[in-house]
């Protein structure tokens, strides 16, 4: 047995992310950021995480989403023009990912698990709690859905009835009948019922049960708002409840405590903009016994400058980061566990890897938010380490009973 999977080892199951580039309602939606990462990268990253999925493949006609998918660990399939308009199916899409795999490799998987890149909000672990669900079913179909609370009403050609019950007998809440609407967010079938029927549900179709806050979808522009706000309080909770106490704050420069731009004068002098919020929070830390330091490549002066305006320790044009943040945390008489780094770029991976704490601004690279434990609602030189130094302190308080 697979953990986390019902049935066989063996048995090969195929997740599915249909992302084509012609969104009109939400242009680029699928390679929009969401809290830091393209919004695509939510859905690969459930089904890689998923015990029982084998392959997991992003169909696509578009340039941009196929580097995406690829960045962040899927397989891609180019689908045709004719299947990626907007009056295609996802079935259309389906069906010619499982073909294409057919005729190029004889693979035909055994499940196929539909995931939309729409639905950013999954549980860990509720993929294969979905697979399991249809195997405990002896299904050949599955949806997951969420509740639907209150009493439903229709629209008719002769105007408003009700739908869900008897208005002329309204029973009480806790007796009506149980509603369920389908969150777009797991579809798990069998290939051939596909195949078939050409339809992703068919046969004796089986439901999973989603939380109304995991069945949110993103249909709307404003619905980007919403999730992130979601999305942060879910992370920055669940960070903020299992943080350690960190006694040594290590941040990089470019593009943490300024927005990773240069402006250069006709002189050839560089400046760069930094955000004041943040040089309140790492005062703020420090006076509650935080250690700040910035460990910087850069070697412009304007580092140094920043850092001796914050009061804090300065490492520039260091082209060791992970010893120089190694040695200012021995020096300290720290352990790895109390240290937090914050960066956003390639180079910041090391010490990412090494601090017990490892943070990405919103806007960092694909790589340094895949390597963070928490990632910033707000983006580099624009109040990010504000937010991280207001977190560690409230963890810290948390932590020794103050408030």
């Amino acid at each position: 047995m697979v953990p986390g999977c019902a049935g066989p080892a063996s048995q090969s199951v195929l997740a599915i992310i249909p992302a084509r580039g012609g969104s009109k309602g939400i242009p680029r939606k699928n390679v929009r950021l969401l809290a830091g990462k393209p919004l695509l990268a939510y859905s690969i990253e459930h089904a890689l995480a998923a015990a029982c999925v084998t392959r997991v493949v992003v169909s696509t006609d578009d340039d941009e989403i196929s580097s995406v998918a690829l960045q962040w660990g899927a397989e891609v399939v180019r689908r045709p023009a004719e299947i990626s308009g907007d009056t295609a199916s996802s079935e259309s899409a389906l069906l010619h990912v499982l073909d294409h795999l057919r005729e190029t490799e004889a693979y035909e998987p055994d499940l196929v698990v539909f995931l939309q890149a729409t639905s950013p909000i999954r549980p860990a672990g509720c993929v294969d709690a979905a697979v399991a669900e249809m195997a405990r079913q002896q299904a050949d179909s599955l949806l997951s859905v969420g509740p639907l609370h209150g009493f439903v009403w229709r629209m008719f050609a002769d105007g408003p009835a009700s739908y869900s019950y008897d208005s002329g007998k309204r029973p009480r809440r806790q007796d009506a009948p149980e509603d369920l609407v389908e969150n777009g967010s797991i579809y798990v079938f069998r290939t051939r019922v596909l195949r078939d029927l050409g339809n992703r549900l068919g046969g004796r179709v089986a439901i999973y049960r989603m939380d109304a806050v995991d069945s949110f979808q993103i249909d709307e522009p404003g619905d980007f708002e919403l999730m992130e706000a979601l999305l942060s309080a879910r992370r920055g909770g669940a960070v903020t409840a299992q943080l350690p106490v960190i006694d040594l704050l290590a941040l990089d420069f470019d593009g943490v405590l300024t927005d990773n731009r240069v402006i250069v004068n006709e002189h050839g002098v560089e400046s760069v903009q930094c955000d004041r919020g943040d040089g309140m929070g790492i005062a703020r830390l420090r006076q509650a016994g935080v250690s700040v330091v910035v460990i910087s490549t850069e070697a412009n002066p304007v580092v140094s400058a920043r850092c001796r305006k914050l009061g804090i320790h300065c490492v520039q044009a260091c082209h060791d980061k992970l010893g120089a943040l190694q040695s200012a945390a021995m020096g300290l008489g720290i352990g790895r566990t109390r240290v937090a780094y914050v960066g956003n770029d390639v180079n910041d991976l090391k010490c990412m890897g090494w601090a017990g704490l490892s943070i990405a601004v919103a806007d960092a690279r694909a790589e340094a938010l895949a390597a963070a434990r928490w990632v910033t609602r707000a983006t580099g030189g624009a109040g990010a380490v504000r937010e991280v130094c207001d977190q560690l302190i409230e963890a810290r308080d948390a932590a020794t009973g103050e408030v």
